[in-house]
């Protein structure tokens, strides 16, 4: 039986990755209350538990419905003057731990109700609970229908233990479902240590992941990997993840977006919680040390990687527009300002130009203007 982890209090790793759903929802959910093509929003907690540990701090479920209505309940008005439909599905197929659920959830809502709203009902469509195993409510007509129709905007969170749920049939479908983000944590430790064994080999092909026993912090990065490998080569996708270490263990979240903007929230939480890479709480790439001499967050070991990979690219021409170099930088895990400051320092040197709407707009690169890059 999976461990409980709600019948105690949070360890500190469990309350980062909580930390992380938290924020990334909240930079998700205000742009498809907002969206002026987005009829209904979806979330979903398909790996629930009860909802809280034993002091009080919240879980994941509370943790969306915390989010959902925003500071002074704003997010609760924006849905309703936008006229949009608003639905939590909470699904925990552990008895005992489902009833917590459906308590803690309900005294939550009821709370919410009595201290901030002149109504008496939610305009969120809160209580929609399940009791199945995950493939059993994942393969339902009825959600099947909701990831395939392009007028909602779906927020999938997949709190799984260790890694048997998401595979590839799971992440491929949720890859291809217009207007769907989705966040799953996963137990890489536990691929690395099994990978020989026949049920991790019944999820994942482990011969094309190269684990290095001398670096054991990366082998959730190569898990990532892999699973950007599945993607099809013609598909523009954003996928990136986070590694949370535990003692020896390496655990890890894993985000993906159709869209770029969502790429972009999502790395701006991830470099929020880790300045050197943007992608764990351990020190991934052995960069100098807060406190020491040559500590630096502008120069670290991975931006310094990225950084000379895009010069190197533009140079050769293959990134020939700003457009392109924003995506890039955006895919290899770094906010899209590391390729507007290459384009800078390029063009200082006299050794490019740009050509057409001059901008050196780092945000919301879907809606940036385009320039052409010609080399000197």
């Amino acid at each position: 039986m999976a461990k409980d982890i709600n019948k105690d209090k949070f360890p500190e790793e469990t309350k980062l990755k909580l930390e992380i759903f938290a924020e990334c929802f909240r930079e998700w959910f205000p742009v498809f209350i907002n969206h002026l093509y987005i009829k209904n929003v979806y979330i979903y907690d398909f790996f629930a538990g009860s909802g809280m540990d034993t002091e009080g701090n919240l879980g994941s479920p509370l943790i969306l419905l915390n989010e959902a209505r925003g500071e002074s309940c704003k997010y609760c008005e924006q849905a309703k003057k936008n006229n949009k439909q608003v639905y939590f599905t909470f699904n925990e197929k552990i008895k005992t731990k489902q009833a917590k659920l459906v308590h803690n959830v309900s005294e939550f809502m009821n709370r919410c109700l009595t201290e901030n709203c002149s109504s008496s009902q939610c305009i969120y469509n809160y209580a929609n609970f399940e009791q199945k195993e995950f493939k059993n409510v994942f393969q339902d007509i009825d959600f099947q229908n909701i990831l395939d129709n392009k007028a909602y905007g779906k927020f999938i969170l997949l709190d799984q233990y260790g890694f048997s749920q998401v595979d590839e049939s799971v992440f491929l479908r949720l890859i291809n479902s217009p207007k769907t983000d989705f966040i799953f944590f996963i137990s890489s430790s536990s691929i690395k240590r099994f990978k020989d064994h026949p049920a991790t080999k019944q999820y994942f092909e482990t011969e094309k992941i190269n684990f290095d026993e001398s670096k054991p912090m990366e082998c959730h990065r190569l898990i990532a990997d892999y699973y950007k490998s599945i993607i099809p080569k013609d598909k523009e996708y954003y996928l990136h993840h986070f590694t949370i270490q535990k003692g020896a263990n390496y655990w890890g979240l894993i985000f993906g977006t159709n869209h770029s903007l969502g790429m972009e929230k999502f790395l701006k939480v991830c470099w929020k919680k880790d300045k050197l890479s943007g992608e764990s709480n351990c020190n991934i790439d052995n960069d100098f040390q807060l406190g020491t001499l040559f500590y630096s967050e502008s120069e670290t070991v991975k931006k310094q990687k990225i950084e000379l990979d895009i010069r190197q690219k533009i140079l050769s021409k293959e990134i020939s527009d700003n457009k392109t170099g924003l995506k890039y930088a955006l895919s290899n895990g770094c906010l899209p300002e590391l390729f507007t400051d290459v384009a800078k320092k390029l063009e200082a040197e006299k050794k490019i130009s740009r050509n057409g709407d001059l901008n050196f707009s780092s945000t919301n690169i879907h809606s940036v203007k385009q320039y052409n890059i010609t080399v000197l």
